[in-house]
Protein backbone atom coordinates (compact mmCIF):
# COMPACT_ATOMS: atom_id res chain seq x y z
CA UNK A 1 0.00 0.00 0.00
CA UNK A 2 1.44 3.42 -0.93
CA UNK A 3 2.31 5.95 1.75
CA UNK A 4 -0.53 8.36 2.47
CA UNK A 5 -0.11 11.81 0.98
CA UNK A 6 0.63 14.78 3.21
CA UNK A 7 -2.08 17.43 3.17
CA UNK A 8 -2.42 21.03 4.36
CA UNK A 9 -0.58 21.57 7.68
CA UNK A 10 1.21 18.20 7.45
CA UNK A 11 3.48 19.65 4.75
CA UNK A 12 6.71 20.75 6.46
CA UNK A 13 8.81 22.27 3.63
CA UNK A 14 9.32 25.99 3.06
CA UNK A 15 8.68 26.08 -0.71
CA UNK A 16 6.54 24.04 -3.06
CA UNK A 17 6.03 23.73 -6.78
CA UNK A 18 2.26 24.35 -6.91
CA UNK A 19 -0.32 23.14 -9.45
CA UNK A 20 -3.86 24.51 -9.31
CA UNK A 21 -7.13 22.59 -9.63
CA UNK A 22 -7.21 22.85 -13.45
CA UNK A 23 -3.64 21.55 -13.75
CA UNK A 24 -1.93 24.92 -14.43
CA UNK A 25 1.54 25.49 -12.99
CA UNK A 26 1.53 28.33 -10.44
CA UNK A 27 5.31 28.13 -9.98
CA UNK A 28 7.32 27.92 -6.78
CA UNK A 29 5.46 29.37 -3.81
CA UNK A 30 6.01 29.52 -0.08
CA UNK A 31 3.98 26.85 1.72
CA UNK A 32 2.00 29.47 3.64
CA UNK A 33 0.99 31.22 0.38
CA UNK A 34 -0.03 27.93 -1.22
CA UNK A 35 -2.09 27.01 1.86
CA UNK A 36 -3.80 30.42 1.75
CA UNK A 37 -4.63 29.91 -1.97
CA UNK A 38 -6.10 26.48 -1.24
CA UNK A 39 -8.17 27.75 1.73
CA UNK A 40 -9.45 30.64 -0.43
CA UNK A 41 -10.92 28.09 -2.86
CA UNK A 42 -12.17 25.80 -0.06
CA UNK A 43 -9.80 23.04 -1.21
CA UNK A 44 -6.82 21.16 0.19
CA UNK A 45 -3.11 21.46 -0.55
CA UNK A 46 -1.86 17.93 -1.27
CA UNK A 47 1.81 17.01 -1.63
CA UNK A 48 1.79 14.72 -4.69
CA UNK A 49 5.53 14.68 -5.46
CA UNK A 50 7.51 14.63 -2.21
CA UNK A 51 10.72 13.20 -3.73
CA UNK A 52 11.67 16.15 -5.98
CA UNK A 53 13.21 19.49 -5.08
CA UNK A 54 11.09 21.56 -4.45
CA UNK A 55 8.27 19.09 -3.71
CA UNK A 56 5.19 19.23 -5.93
CA UNK A 57 1.83 20.06 -4.36
CA UNK A 58 -1.58 20.25 -5.96
CA UNK A 59 -4.63 22.23 -4.91
CA UNK A 60 -7.57 19.77 -4.95
CA UNK A 61 -10.46 18.30 -2.98
CA UNK A 62 -8.61 15.54 -1.10
CA UNK A 63 -11.76 13.63 -0.08
CA UNK A 64 -13.00 13.47 -3.67
CA UNK A 65 -9.51 12.44 -4.86
CA UNK A 66 -9.32 9.56 -2.36
CA UNK A 67 -12.87 8.42 -3.19
CA UNK A 68 -12.08 8.27 -6.92
CA UNK A 69 -8.80 6.49 -6.26
CA UNK A 70 -10.52 3.81 -4.13
CA UNK A 71 -13.24 3.31 -6.74
CA UNK A 72 -10.65 2.94 -9.48
CA UNK A 73 -8.67 0.36 -7.46
CA UNK A 74 -11.82 -1.63 -6.70
CA UNK A 75 -12.87 -1.52 -10.35
CA UNK A 76 -9.51 -2.69 -11.65
CA UNK A 77 -9.24 -5.36 -8.94
CA UNK A 78 -12.66 -6.78 -9.72
CA UNK A 79 -11.74 -7.74 -13.27
CA UNK A 80 -8.52 -9.51 -12.37
CA UNK A 81 -8.79 -13.20 -11.79
CA UNK A 82 -5.77 -14.05 -9.70
CA UNK A 83 -6.19 -17.78 -9.60
CA UNK A 84 -8.52 -20.39 -10.96
CA UNK A 85 -11.55 -21.26 -8.91
CA UNK A 86 -12.29 -24.90 -8.24
CA UNK A 87 -15.92 -25.84 -8.84
CA UNK A 88 -17.40 -29.17 -7.78
CA UNK A 89 -20.30 -30.89 -9.53
CA UNK A 90 -21.94 -33.95 -8.02
CA UNK A 91 -23.80 -36.50 -10.08
CA UNK A 92 -25.51 -39.51 -8.54
CA UNK A 93 -25.47 -43.04 -9.93
CA UNK A 94 -29.23 -42.93 -10.61
CA UNK A 95 -29.33 -39.30 -11.81
CA UNK A 96 -31.67 -38.91 -14.79
CA UNK A 97 -30.46 -37.85 -18.24
CA UNK A 98 -32.04 -34.39 -18.04
CA UNK A 99 -30.34 -33.66 -14.72
CA UNK A 100 -27.04 -34.89 -16.16
CA UNK A 101 -27.52 -32.47 -19.10
CA UNK A 102 -28.04 -29.62 -16.62
CA UNK A 103 -24.76 -30.55 -14.89
CA UNK A 104 -23.04 -30.72 -18.31
CA UNK A 105 -24.22 -27.17 -19.08
CA UNK A 106 -22.93 -26.00 -15.69
CA UNK A 107 -19.56 -27.68 -16.30
CA UNK A 108 -19.36 -26.07 -19.78
CA UNK A 109 -20.04 -22.68 -18.23
CA UNK A 110 -17.38 -23.18 -15.55
CA UNK A 111 -14.84 -24.29 -18.17
CA UNK A 112 -15.69 -21.28 -20.33
CA UNK A 113 -14.90 -19.02 -17.36
CA UNK A 114 -11.54 -20.77 -16.95
CA UNK A 115 -12.37 -22.59 -13.72
CA UNK A 116 -11.14 -26.03 -12.68
CA UNK A 117 -14.08 -28.45 -12.50
CA UNK A 118 -14.14 -31.48 -10.20
CA UNK A 119 -16.87 -33.93 -11.18
CA UNK A 120 -17.92 -36.46 -8.52
CA UNK A 121 -20.09 -39.47 -9.27
CA UNK A 122 -21.48 -40.67 -5.96
CA UNK A 123 -22.26 -44.31 -5.19
CA UNK A 124 -24.51 -45.15 -2.25
CA UNK A 125 -25.14 -48.48 -0.55
CA UNK A 126 -25.46 -51.35 -3.01
CA UNK A 127 -24.51 -49.08 -5.92
CA UNK A 128 -20.90 -49.57 -4.78
CA UNK A 129 -21.09 -53.14 -6.08
CA UNK A 130 -21.71 -51.63 -9.54
CA UNK A 131 -18.65 -49.38 -9.41
CA UNK A 132 -17.56 -50.14 -13.00
CA UNK A 133 -20.97 -49.03 -14.30
CA UNK A 134 -20.50 -45.82 -12.31
CA UNK A 135 -17.11 -45.25 -13.95
CA UNK A 136 -18.72 -45.68 -17.38
CA UNK A 137 -21.41 -43.13 -16.43
CA UNK A 138 -18.66 -40.65 -15.49
CA UNK A 139 -16.85 -41.30 -18.79
CA UNK A 140 -20.17 -40.75 -20.59
CA UNK A 141 -20.56 -37.44 -18.69
CA UNK A 142 -17.19 -36.29 -20.05
CA UNK A 143 -18.20 -37.15 -23.63
CA UNK A 144 -21.31 -34.95 -23.27
CA UNK A 145 -19.24 -31.80 -22.57
CA UNK A 146 -19.22 -29.30 -25.45
CA UNK A 147 -16.38 -27.11 -24.20
CA UNK A 148 -12.83 -28.40 -24.94
CA UNK A 149 -11.02 -29.54 -21.79
CA UNK A 150 -7.97 -31.37 -20.52
CA UNK A 151 -7.98 -33.91 -17.72
CA UNK A 152 -6.01 -32.52 -14.80
CA UNK A 153 -6.48 -35.58 -12.57
CA UNK A 154 -7.68 -38.79 -14.23
CA UNK A 155 -10.75 -40.71 -13.09
CA UNK A 156 -10.00 -42.31 -9.74
CA UNK A 157 -11.88 -44.13 -7.03
CA UNK A 158 -12.82 -42.32 -3.85
CA UNK A 159 -14.59 -43.57 -0.72
CA UNK A 160 -17.94 -42.35 -2.04
CA UNK A 161 -17.61 -43.04 -5.78
CA UNK A 162 -15.53 -41.71 -8.67
CA UNK A 163 -13.79 -38.35 -9.16
CA UNK A 164 -12.28 -36.62 -12.19
CA UNK A 165 -10.79 -33.10 -12.35
CA UNK A 166 -10.80 -31.19 -15.64
CA UNK A 167 -9.77 -27.73 -16.82
CA UNK A 168 -9.86 -25.73 -20.02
Amino acid sequence: MPKPLRINNQIRVLELQVIDQEGKQLGTLKTAEALALAKEQDLDLVEVGPNVQPPIAKIMDYGKYMYRKERQEKKSGAHKKTEQDRKTLRVGFKTGIHDVEVRVRQADEFLKEGDIVKVELTLRGREKALAEMGRKKLENFLTLLHEPFTVQEPIKRSPFGWIVTIKK
